[in-house]
């Protein structure tokens, strides 16, 4: 059995902008969990906002962080008996925890559980060197896989969910605003899925070299530039940027009977402007909501599907990471990364690295 100290590392906040790594005991997994030893936890745009500002965060204290990845160090007694999960395997977490008994769940729309749990938020996360794990939420990777490529699981299964709730076929042309992690993985499904023409709207000029790289096509750094590329307007438009502009921006682009699906979190009220919403109205578009990444069987085929794509080396990642740092940065990083004084893409922590 695999030894632990008493006590680990962890990043705790304690009130929105008091983060404190801090010594606080190794957890104890239960008799369906598994404890994992937590080898990287990426940064999502969600962690900024919970960490940082009021009315964020659901109670204090907590450890956040639910983009991870691990190795199972410890199994409690019922799911050892199992033998599904063994110490020393490769996991990645799917984060939300569902209830299984709500009328969503019951119908496998596990994304829309009205009771969930849910890593870094509802219960603590990853930005520690150890997490326990229940059973459903332990999914075994290749041992070869590298951890940080399994820690990018959970926007990789975003975009690809996001992207299956249109109807997107090949020779589509697709636009995605937005090239953070999950637009970058959004332009790569898009192309496997067979886009014929995929358009990025990124201000960022570093982030837009980012989307050539991940395959699109032509980018736009301006509203006006990707209005002259536009024509007719995009078959699919991905928006993952949540920013009132962009979802105006993001309906604007969408051609004759054509789909706008929507990933970003807007934190500011969203209007569209009325020569939006008749050009919206007129050419018949459909707008999509897109909420997490699981389906059924839970996790879900975004989960499966984006797992064998990493794993086959179809989805590129390496090139996404900007940052990958021990704990003890996780503070002033994240104050960075609210104040935006630092370029970012994908942030790792490496909780157990020196």
């Amino acid at each position: 059995m695999f030894q632990t100290a008493e006590t680990m590392q962890a990043a705790v906040l304690h009130a929105p902008g008091d983060i404190r790594v801090e010594q606080v005991p190794v957890p104890e997994p239960g008799p369906d969990e598994a404890l994992v030893r937590v080898a990287a936890c990426g940064v999502c745009g969600s962690d900024i906002a919970r960490m940082l500002h009021p009315g964020v965060a659901y109670h204090f204290p907590i450890i956040c962080g639910h983009e991870f990845s691990g190795h199972v160090v410890r199994l409690g007694d019922r799911l050892a008996a199992k033998g599904r999960v063994r110490e020393g395997d490769l996991v990645t977490v799917p984060p939300l925890i569902p209830c299984k008994v709500c009328e969503p769940c019951s119908q496998g729309h596990f994304s829309l559980c009205k009771n969930y749990g849910y890593f870094g938020s509802r219960r603590d996360g990853a930005y520690a060197q150890y997490v326990t794990v229940p059973d459903e939420n332990l999914m075994v990777l290749p041992a070869d896989l590298d951890p940080r490529a399994a820690a990018m699981l959970d926007p990789a299964a975003i975009a690809l969910h996001a992207l299956w709730r249109t109807k997107m076929r090949g020779g589509r042309r697709v636009a995605v605003v937005g090239a953070g992690p999950i637009g970058l993985f959004a332009v790569q499904w898009a192309r496997l899925a067979g886009a014929s023409d995929v358009l990025v709207v990124e201000l960022n000029e570093q982030k837009a070299a980012m989307a050539v790289e991940a395959g699109a096509t032509r980018t736009a750094t301006a509203a006006e530039a990707a209005d002259e590329v536009a024509g007719d307007g995009y078959d699919i438009v991905i928006e993952s940027a949540g920013v009132p502009a962009t979802v105006d921006q993001a309906v604007a682009l969408t051609a004759r009977h054509g789909e706008a699906v929507f990933i970003g979190i807007p934190h500011d009220p969203v209007v569209l402007p009325k020569a939006t919403f008749s050009s919206f109205l007129r050419r018949e578009v459909t707008l999509h909501g897109a909420w997490n990444s699981f389906s059924a069987p839970f996790p879900g085929e975004e989960w499966r599907v984006a797992a064998r794509a990493l794993a086959s080396g179809e989805l590129a990642w390496k090139f996404m990471i900007t940052h990958e740092l021990g704990l003890d940065a996780l503070p002033e990083t994240m104050a960075a990364l609210g104040e935006r004084s630092i370029f970012s893409s994908k942030v790792l922590f490496l909780p157990n690295e020196e």
